[in-house]
């Protein structure tokens, strides 16, 4: 079975080696077979497909890890890109594993290794998280948890929540923080824009990074910025300023010095209060 990724965009990244496995195996599994004929069509590739997705791929991988043993070579791809990074396919290589298939990658595109590339931030430690939660409550609680991860973080986000999502992103990790937005990557109207998340979440409001298309956002890890201070020195901070200043100047001061969020650091100082007086 060959894994074969396939462009995000520009048909002309689909290499030679990607071209000559599709034009020569016995089916390919396709997350959606109209997607990937309007590929092989460009290169007048002409293979049986069959569909392979969320819905179907558990009754499916029996199936074709059955033709798989009989001796059919089968090459998986998704819509754009690798696949199984955020598409489908785990079950299906997971059972060609256990039942002894060879797997062959065939490497290519990938979204989220083509931001990386050209964000500016640090790449030699970095965690791709995939899709948010769609959920607000959710989404918020899985970024105030990654608020501290000290690696660059990398998210796929849909073009109705990225402005939710960088303004999530200001609350749970500082104005401050810096940031990379890949939008329409390979494509003809792509965009690659860095900076603070403020800044960011400005261009997005602006219309300065238009809200369409597909959207890789790439966040520094927590020490890479001004707005990542330490946590035990910011609470030390509003302490120091709460015991000598009323809370909102407090606050003020606090935020101005660490780049951290106003609201955040309002919380903050009010969980420091009521741990105090419970003590």
């Amino acid at each position: 079975m060959f894994v074969v990724a396939t462009p995000i965009g520009n048909l002309d990244d689909l290499s030679p080696r990607a071209r000559q496995v599709l034009g020569a195996v016995d089916l390919i599994a396709a997350e959606d077979t109209r997607v990937t004929g309007r590929l092989l069509s460009h290169f007048g590739i002409k293979r049986r497909q069959i569909a392979l997705h969320e819905h179907n791929e558990e009754s499916l991988a029996t199936r074709l890890i059955e033709d798989l043993c009989n001796g059919s070579s089968v090459a998986l791809v998704s819509d754009a890109g690798t696949p199984l990074i955020s598409d489908p396919g785990f079950r299906l290589l997971r059972a060609a594993h256990l039942a002894g298939v060879r797997v062959v990658p065939i490497p290519g595109a990938s979204a989220f290794v083509s931001a990386l590339s050209v964000s500016g931030l640090p790449t030699d430690r970095f965690v791709f998280e995939g899709f948010l939660p769609a959920k607000t409550a959710a989404r918020q609680k899985r970024l105030t948890a990654l608020a501290r991860e000290s690696r660059t973080v990398v998210f796929y986000e849909s073009v109705h929540r990225i402005e939710a999502t960088l303004a999530d992103l200001v609350e749970s990790h500082g104005a401050t923080r810096q940031a990379f937005i890949g939008r329409e990557l390979t494509k003809l109207h792509e965009q690659c824009v860095s900076g603070d998340l403020e800044h960011l979440r400005a261009k997005l409001a602006d219309g300065s990074i238009v809200t369409k298309g597909e959207f890789v956002l790439a966040v520094a890890g927590a020490g890479d910025g001004p707005a990542d201070q330490d946590e035990v020195s910011v609470e030390r901070l509003l302490v120091a300023l709460v015991n000598e200043l009323p809370g909102k100047q407090a606050v003020a001061i606090a935020a101005a010095a660490t780049g951290h969020n106003k609201n955040e650091l309002y919380r903050r100082m009010l969980a420091l209060k009521a741990q105090d007086s419970d003590s």
